[in-house]
């Protein structure tokens, strides 16, 4: 015998919830296989339901689309820094800074080597020590350093940031409504597990063909374990 199964996505909730009321308002009253009062609950549903999904799915586009902006800032942010360290290990080798002075910017203990620089946090992380840094050498009477500046950086960095806040507002926005669809998908699976509850308990007394193609009108999918032959 066939079983049936609740919808498992978004789409196939709604599409099942807009079926059943499709086929309840094509319906004769007499002959309606669901009550007035589930039928008007699931008009509700649906139309919340849509909602929030159109919401999330906004929602998702514009991170998306500020991601692909932040990406750029990203490289940016992460090329300065790094060549800033690499100018700056270069002018120690060359005498022009104290290896001391390597103190200023936490890169004491690296051992020449460009900090890791692959997560945003350690961006934000690197960013703050370089800029502070090389603040500190200059106001202590060092030549600052060019090509490129800290003046450079900190506007690459500074632009990082500002992305990184924005996606970071993004995410939690995105996410709040997520979580909103997902809270709300257990009423919409309720109502529609109570859909076809009614669906068939009303087609009961009518031959078993008869009845799964009569309840598939109202959006009850029905499947078949393996090894067993669609009627």
């Amino acid at each position: 015998m066939p079983y049936r199964r609740l919808p498992n996505t978004d789409a196939a909730r709604i599409k099942a919830l807009k079926t059943a009321i499709e086929k309840a308002e094509n319906t004769d009253y007499k002959e309606l296989q669901i009550t007035t009062t589930t039928l008007s609950e699931s008009k509700i549903v649906l139309n919340q339901f849509e909602i929030l999904c159109s919401r999330y799915r906004r929602m998702h586009d514009i991170q998306v689309k500020a991601n692909k902006t932040f990406q750029g800032k990203v490289k940016n942010a992460r090329m300065y820094i790094s060549h800033f360290v690499q100018v700056l290990y270069m002018c120690v080798v060359r005498a022009e800074i104290k290896e001391s002075q390597l103190e200023y910017y936490n890169l004491q203990d690296l051992n020449m080597v460009v900090p890791d620089l692959t997560s945003h946090e350690l961006i934000l992380e690197w960013g703050n020590n370089i800029i502070e840094g090389e603040n500190l050498r200059i106001s202590k009477g060092g030549v600052p350093i060019y090509n490129p500046s800290v003046a450079k950086v900190n506007v690459m960095f500074s632009l990082f940031k500002d992305g990184y806040k924005t996606q970071k507002l993004h995410q939690k926005s995105t996410l709040r409504v997520l979580d909103e669809v997902a809270a709300y998908r257990e009423k919409v699976d309720k109502v529609i597990f109570d859909i076809w509850e009614e669906v068939e308990k009303s087609s009961l007394k009518i031959s078993a063909e008869k009845r799964l193609d009569r309840n598939r009108e109202y959006g009850i999918v029905y499947y078949y374990r393996k090894g067993e032959i669609a009627e």
